[in-house]
C-alpha cells in the first residue's frame, strides 16, 4: 500500500486516509446509511443503524481495545530483570549494542515552553529509553523526522535530543531526523547504526506499536542486526470490568491506537 501511495504521489495523504478509516467515521457512515434505508427497507435499515451504533459504542470501550490488543496485535512481554542485566553486561564489555527509541509525533510550538515539544506518547517512549540507558549504560538513538501530518517545524529527533540532554541529563548518541513513518524509521536508523558497527538493537516503542515496528525492523535488518523488543506502556487499566465496557476517552484512545496498528500492518507502513 505504501508503494501504491508513492506511485500515485499521494504519500502525504496518509494521515487523512488513516483518520477516515478509523472510528468514529466508518460507524457514523453506517448510521447514516442505515437511516437512509429505513424507509425503503425497514428491517435492513434498522440492522445497519444498530450495527453502526454498536460499533461506535465498542470503539470507545477499553475492554474491547484490550481484547484486540491481546489477541490481534499480541505485543511481546517487557524486558525482564535478567534481560536488563544482560544488556548491562554487554555495555560493560563495550559490545556493539544500542537503544533505539521510535518517535510518535511532536508539537511545532508548546506555548508554555516557548519551543517545540514532543507529544505525550513520544515523551513516554523517551523516558523509558532514558531509564533503560541509565540502568544498563547502553547508548541511545532516537528516530523521527517531520511526519506526514506535520507541514513544518523541527524534526522530532532534534526535539528529543534537546529534551534528553536538558531535562534528563542523558544525551543521545545518535539522532535520525529524516524518517516519516515506521518503515523509514527502520531503513534510516539501521543505516545510521550499521555505519558504527552496531549489531544489536534494543527497540523501544509502545506495546501496541511494537509488533509492527519489530516486524519492519527485522525485515530491513535481514538478519544482519539482532532486534530485541523493549515494549512499554503495557499497563492494563485498574478500573472494574463493567466500566471497561462503558465508553470512555481512554477506551476510545486505546481502540484507535490498536486499530491504527492493524491498519498499518495491512498497509505495510
Amino acid at each position: 500500500m505504501n508503494g501504491l501511495l508513492a506511485l500515485l504521489g499521494i504519500e502525504s495523504w496518509k494521515p487523512v486516509l488513516t483518520a477516515l478509516a478509523l472510528p468514529p467515521v466508518p460507524f457514523l457512515l453506517l448510521v447514516l446509511v442505515g437511516a437512509r434505508l429505513i424507509l425503503p427497507r425497514r428491517g435492513l435499515g434498522w440492522f445497519v443503524t444498530l450495527l453502526g451504533v454498536a460499533g461506535l459504542w465498542l470503539s470507545a470501550c477499553s475492554g474491547a481495545g484490550q481484547l484486540l490488543n491481546t489477541y490481534a496485535l499480541k505485543p511481546p512481554a517487557p524486558l525482564s530483570a535478567s534481560d536488563i542485566a544482560d544488556l548491562k553486561s554487554e555495555a560493560r564489555a563495550k559490545k556493539p549494542v544500542a537503544i533505539v527509541i521510535l518517535g510518535n509525533g511532536a508539537e511545532v510550538l508548546a506555548p508554555e515552553y516557548g519551543v517545540s515539544n514532543l507529544v505525550a506518547s513520544s515523551l513516554e517512549r523517551l523516558r523509558y529509553g532514558v531509564w533503560l540507558h541509565r540502568e544498563t549504560g547502553v547508548p541511545m538513538a532516537f528516530s523521527g523526522g517531520v511526519g506526514w501530518a506535520q507541514r513544518d517545524g523541527q524534526a522530532e529527533a532534534q526535539i528529543a535530543s534537546r529534551i534528553a540532554t536538558q531535562d534528563f541529563g542523558r544525551p543521545l548518541k545518535w539522532v535520525e531526523d529524516n524518517s516519516r513513518d515506521t518503515r523509514e524509521n527502520a531503513i534510516r536508523t539501521l543505516a545510521l547504526l550499521r555505519a558504527d558497527g552496531i549489531t544489536h538493537i534494543v527497540l523501544v516503542t509502545h506495546g501496541t506499536h511494537m509488533p509492527r515496528a519489530f516486524k519492519v525492523f527485522q525485515e530491513v535488518a535481514a538478519g544482519t542486526v539482532r532486534i530485541q523488543p523493549a515494549p512499554m506502556g503495557l499497563a492494563v487499566g485498574s478500573g472494574s470490568r463493567t466500566l471497561s465496557w462503558i465508553p470512555s476517552p481512554q477506551g476510545f484512545d486505546l481502540m484507535r491506537r490498536v486499530l491504527h496498528e492493524l491498519l498499518g500492518k495491512w498497509m505495510g507502513a
